[in-house]
């Protein structure tokens, strides 16, 4: 039997993890999204509120001082070990299932010199990549049911404001000819300045951008995700 952060008990049973809950205290945050599908409502969604970031040392200082039993050091060092084994199975193509944790498998992808046009295909005549091409880009993680079931227990939830979505104060024809005016003098933009120029949220921005204006006669845009440049049609420039 051990002590879990003085609320909870866990029993190791049969190579099984069975927990005895206790609540503990959180706010929930109720945050308002953008009307994407433009059916009139803005959605809404709920989520935790963040406190610090516990980091390697201070979660092993918490763990030892829960369990009594090892020091910070000794957990240290089995879960860089774990971490050191973890990496070199999934490596081998194994998906690693940690009770009470969850599950691990790598994911591949093209390495950093090769972009997305070079992506291999099964059409004759096209060039086929090799292993030298590909990396492990990602770990994918799946949640342990139990780990999800145990935070819930645990989280007893009051609620801790709200986030709502920063309005522009200018119509929808002004934000976008002030930002055909931008353009004529920056020559791009990202997201984060239109929004700046426009006075209204990143989120707004960017649903804004992305539905109507690119592809319009006027704006077109070039790369991906938080990469994304957007610029006047050449012969818009004018």
């Amino acid at each position: 039997m051990y002590l879990c952060h003085g609320k909870c008990t866990i029993f190791l049973i049969k190579d099984s993890i069975t927990f005895i809950y206790r609540s503990i205290m959180a706010e929930y945050i109720k945050k308002e999204m953008p009307d994407v599908h433009k059916t009139g409502t803005n959605l809404v969604y709920y989520r935790l509120k963040r406190r610090e970031t516990l980091d390697f040392k201070e979660f092993t200082r918490r763990v030892s001082k829960a369990n009594r039993l090892y020091t910070p050091s000794v957990i240290q060092g089995v879960i860089m070990a774990v971490s050191s084994e973890l990496a070199y199975q999934i490596a081998q193509g194994h998906n690693v299932k940690i009770d009470g944790l969850g599950t691990f498998h790598a994911k591949l992808g093209l390495d950093k010199t090769k972009s997305r046009k070079e992506m291999d295909t099964f059409e004759e005549g096209t060039m086929k990549l090799n292993a030298t091409s590909l990396d492990v880009t990602d770990v994918a993680y799946r949640a342990d049911k139990e780990l999800v079931r145990a935070a819930d227990r645990n989280c007893q939830l009051e609620r801790g404001g709200e986030d709502r979505l920063k309005r522009s104060k200018y119509t929808k024809e002004e934000r976008i000819e002030r930002a055909i005016q931008y353009l004529r003098r920056e020559s791009f933009m990202h997201v984060r300045d239109y929004a700046a120029l426009n006075d209204m949220s990143y989120a707004g921005a960017y649903n804004e951008l992305k539905g109507d204006l690119v592809g319009s006669a006027t704006i077109t845009s070039r790369g991906s995700k938080s990469a994304r440049i957007y610029f006047l049609k050449p012969e818009t420039r004018e």
